[in-house]
């Protein structure tokens, strides 16, 4: 019984080997899965720090953008102001050189009527000349001829 005792304590060693190793091979297949584990956490980590870095990067791209666009917005606002308020002066020297024209206009319809009248004078001088005056001093001259009358121009 003694060398049953000794087999059965040799078994029994024998078995807690045999466990010890299975839990060791199940430990080493546990810390290999768990390396496995930690390493796809740090990649995974990685990958989400390169996006947030990525992230980062477009929102200062956008802010930049954002801020230019308002820097230009506020330029065009300013030089449409400028635009409209030279827009508003044209518009002023339009009607003030439209007056002046109707100014101009008028007085230019009151010279050609002026033009007209002098002309029409002209011509009735010219008729007086050509016409009244040669016929009045015909008869006068006739009449002196006939009449033999000495007329006295100095008297009143």
């Amino acid at each position: 019984m003694a060398a049953f005792r000794d087999i059965e304590e040799v078994s029994q060693g024998l078995l807690s080997l045999l466990a010890a190793n299975r839990a060791e091979i199940q430990q080493r297949r546990l810390l290999g899965r768990y390396e496995q584990v930690v390493q796809r956490l740090l990649e995974t980590q990685d990958g989400a720090e390169q996006q947030l870095r990525e992230i980062l990067t477009t929102e200062q791209e956008v802010a930049q953008s954002l801020l230019d666009t308002k820097e230009r917005a506020q330029k065009g606002g300013t030089e449409l102001h400028q635009l409209e308020a030279e827009v508003r002066k044209a518009g002023e020297e339009d009607a003030a050189l439209k007056a002046s024209l109707l100014y101009l206009t008028r007085e230019l319809e009151e010279l050609k009527e002026i033009e007209a009248d002098l002309e029409r004078q002209e011509k009735e001088v010219d008729e007086d000349t050509t016409v009244t005056i040669p016929s009045a001093v015909y008869v006068a001259q006739l009449y002196h001829q006939v009449s033999k009358i000495e007329w006295d121009y100095e008297s009143e």
